[in-house]
């Protein structure tokens, strides 16, 4: 083939750029269960410094027992445990559905769906009767 053969080939198509928030839009709700999986385990693993300081300051000494209850005692403290109580709770939920995936358990579509409902449902309800327990 020549240059000039080339030329009149068909243009190659380019990859095309994705917007994720107008792909977000039309997202099916086990894509945001995907989704927020992931972000909650990245979020546990990169606040697990913070929640391992906060496990050595109530067990050291009671002095500083006394400044772990101090720096809990603070709402912005209280709520970004509240968001990491809920990391957990929706990443231990949607686990378990994926575990049952995999195991071709729940794999036909309604199912599916209905599994990601009970996965909200349950994450956010047990986050909000331990976060009320423990405000």
């Amino acid at each position: 083939m020549t240059e000039a053969t080339l030329d009149k080939q068909a243009p190659r198509l380019r990859p095309k750029y994705l917007n994720v928030f107008e792909l977000g839009a039309r997202l099916p709700l086990p894509g945001f269960l995907s989704i927020l999986h992931r972000v909650s385990g990245a979020g546990l693993f990169l606040l697990l410094p913070f929640l391992l300081c906060l496990l050595d300051l109530s067990l050291t000494s009671p002095a500083a027992f006394d400044d772990f209850k101090d720096v809990v005692a603070n709402p912005l403290c209280k709520l970004l445990l509240l968001g990491l109580l809920w990391a957990y709770l929706h990443h231990f939920c949607a686990g378990i559905r994926f575990l049952l995936l995999d195991v071709h358990v729940g794999v036909d579509l309604p199912k599916a769906r209905r599994s990601t409902v009970v996965v909200f449902v349950v994450s956010l309800a047990l986050t909000l009767i331990i976060g009320v327990k423990l405000w």
